[in-house]
């Protein structure tokens, strides 16, 4: 493969133009040469801003997928449409990097993944928290053995009043969900991936839709209409994994809660915790004294100047660009991001039937 990688990109809206064309956009190895949209107008407009001299504008993926020449496939679409648009995609030669979820069903992302492993393609799901500075040296202290036997943890994923009232998000038929589907599957992920555990036992949940019925609610976004609002409004589950190890998962859109942030993790180990709910901190226990440390991000030692720093889509964009171009394996797994799929899958399904979900 050449050392500059054309890139098409499937799906031209809010995450597109808010994370991965931006991010793409400032890696040198990289040429986006085509765009595709059901809306041709969105697609022109991404060609425009960031499409190489020629870029080609689609509104059929497999139209661009039988005429362009593209060596990697960012789908940035809807939750139903990822497997459609990543099999046909992995089928025709080319990588994919897929928005997060990976899929709206558990059974969409093992098609996937099945397709992947058939075609030899690369396949990453874009879990860009993966990729904070904050997450990388935990992660690291976790592999170093600093938390010892990691044996609880939480995934957090909580908004006070943040409901997308926009695209299709309170579209449960596109999406297969709301915030736990949205924004619980980036904390699930940071969590699992932390304490490097993907073997699930069992998974009880509870789905709530207590506020979304109101109108002119207050919201960041403003009000949302409760006719459209069809995805639950807030969800939680408890994990168990077959080591023995627990994670509580709590995530919302709407909740009356004060203490609320997006794709936080704690975690309790036998030698030490961590916990993202100001900043980095970390807790343990020296000399029969207990301590708490809270990690410095900054680059500091020159006044007024904090230094350059990659944020973490950047981040995620390049390590992608990287893993494709040196035949390396991408940080974000497909195997991992099916397990995160399946215990979502399970959460709703446990609070559907009112009973617990059991693995295997």
């Amino acid at each position: 493969m050449s050392k500059t990688l054309k890139v098409a990109i499937i799906g031209c809206g809010g995450i597109a133009n808010g994370k991965h064309l931006p991010s793409l956009a400032k890696q040198p190895q990289v040429e986006m040469t085509a765009f595709c949209d059901i809306v041709e107008e969105r697609a022109a407009k991404a060609a425009a801003e960031y499409g190489i001299e020629g870029a080609k504008v689609y509104t059929d993926f497999r139209k661009l997928l039988e005429e362009s020449d593209v060596d990697v496939v960012h789908v940035c679409t809807p939750n139903d449409s990822h497997a459609e648009i990543t099999v046909a995609s992995l089928e025709s030669g080319r990588h994919v990097m897929c928005e997060k979820p990976m899929a709206k069903t558990a059974e969409q992302a093992r098609q996937m993944l099945d397709a992947a492993k058939r075609t030899g393609k690369k396949l990453s799901i874009a879990y860009q928290n993966r990729f904070r500075s904050d997450s990388l040296y935990l992660k690291q202290l976790c592999e170093n053995g600093e938390l010892g036997d990691i044996y609880f943890g939480k995934a957090l994923a909580l908004r006070r009043r943040a409901v997308p009232t926009w695209g299709v998000f309170l579209d449960e038929e596109k999406q297969g969900g709301g915030p736990l589907i949205d924004i619980g599957t980036h904390a699930l992920d940071l969590t699992l991936w932390l304490m490097d555990n993907y073997e699930p036992k069992s998974v009880t949940g509870s789905v709530f839709h207590k506020l979304g019925s109101r109108e002119n609610a207050a919201n960041a976004f403003g009000p949302w209409d409760p006719e459209q609002f069809k995805v639950e409004d807030s969800a939680f589950g408890f994990i168990t994994m077959k080591n023995g190890a627990t994670i509580a998962l709590e995530s919302s859109w709407a909740l009356n809660v004060l203490d609320f942030g997006e794709a936080r993790t704690l975690l309790c180990g036998t030698e030490g915790g961590a916990d993202m709910n100001d900043g980095l901190r970390l807790n343990g226990e020296k000399m029969s004294r207990l301590y708490e440390t809270k990690v410095d991000f900054g680059s500091g030692g020159v006044a007024f100047f904090e230094g350059e720093q990659e944020t973490d889509a950047v981040r995620e964009a390049r390590a992608w660009v990287e893993a494709v171009l040196e035949d390396k394996e991408p940080l974000v797994k497909p195997e991992q991001a099916l397990v995160v799929t399946e215990i979502l899958e399970a959460i709703y399904e446990s609070a559907r039937t009112g009973k617990t979900v059991y693995f295997d």
